[in-house]
């Protein structure tokens, strides 16, 4: 039995979704929040395996901002966004955030059973043209020389030091400015180079000029 918590700041579609969806394919809805905070608390309370959550909903949390929260404290609950937006930069921000799949409102209720079902047995779902954006996104990564990784994945010091190597700073540079040894400067720089997909220094240098790093007042 899949365990569904509803997230969305409308009765009447939570309403709809209930009929739409308890007690069908092995779906047990199992609760109902109005607002992301409401859905934490009921997800940390419910344990649910699937959370539908909305993306926009004005009174409290948004749909991303409690996503983002609660895989941190339930890694293991599968999020699937139920949203009007068809929107790349909604779609990208919901991957990055944790949500395990990305659904129309508009969809039929057989891609919406199909798609919980899918996200609770630990697999991704996308509606079929959010792949070809995604696609488009990739194919556009892997020509400007960003194959790899995004920047969000970089930790914060990492961040600091494709800051300083990109403007120019030997290892011994940032080793003395950050106060850290060399050799784990050179450990960041080459962490940082893999999970940016970057094999040379120009590389690097070309991407932290088009994330704006390269402010040298600081």
């Amino acid at each position: 039995m899949i365990k569904l918590l509803i997230v969305d700041d409308h009765a009447v579609v939570r309403s709809g979704l209930l009929l739409l969806l308890d007690g069908k394919q092995g779906i047990e809805v199992v609760g109902e929040a109005a607002d992301g905070d409401e859905g934490i608390c009921k997800a940390v309370e419910l344990k649910p395996n699937v959370v539908l959550m909305d993306l926009s909903m004005p009174n409290g949390k948004d749909g991303l901002t409690a996503t983002t929260e609660l895989k941190k404290v339930l890694p293991e609950t599968a999020i699937l966004i139920l949203t009007m937006h068809d929107d790349e930069e909604y779609l990208f921000h919901s991957i990055h955030a944790g949500a395990s799949g990305y659904i129309l409102k508009s969809a039929p209720h057989e891609e919406l059973l199909w798609a919980i079902k899918s996200v609770a047995s630990g697999n991704a779902y996308l509606y079929p043209t959010a792949t070809k954006k995604l696609m488009g996104e990739y194919l556009e990564r892997i020509k400007n020389g960003e194959n790899g990784g995004t920047y969000e994945t970089l930790s914060e010091r990492e961040k600091e030091i494709l800051s300083l190597v990109a403007k120019g700073y030997s290892n011994k540079e940032i080793a003395e400015q950050l106060i850290l040894s060399v050799k784990t400067v050179e450990t960041h720089k080459a962490k940082v180079m893999e999970k940016l997909g970057l094999k040379t220094r120009p590389e690097l240098v070309k991407y932290a000029m088009k994330k704006g790093l390269l402010n040298f007042e600081s």
